[in-house]
This record gives C-alpha cells, structure tokens and sequence, in this order.
C-alpha cells in the first residue's frame, strides 16, 4: 500500500511532462505541414544520373 505513495505522484508527472511535451510541439508548429511529407515522396528529384558501381 506505501507503494501507491509513491507510483500515484510518479504517474501524474509523468502525464503532466507528456502534455507539456505535446503543447509544446503544437505550440512550434509540428502539426503545420500534414500533407507535405506524403507529397515530398512523391516528388521525383533525380537530377543527378546514377553513377555505375
């Protein structure tokens, strides 16, 4: 039962620096380009020839 003492505030810091964490990057604007990585793969920038190994 000590043991709860112990793991309940654990647990509520660790939850709280997970939404820190999370207002954090929305607050830099990770969430701003959704759509950027799915058409950058899809961009064919082969400007150099491919080199014979």
């Amino acid at each position: 039962m000590n043991v709860l003492l112990f793991l309940i505030p654990v647990a509520l810091f660790l939850g709280g620096l997970g939404l820190a964490a999370f207002l954090w990057s929305l607050k830099s604007g990770q969430y701003e380009d959704l759509e950027g990585a799915a058409n950058r793969i899809l961009i064919d920038d082969d400007d150099d020839p491919p080199s014979d190994r």
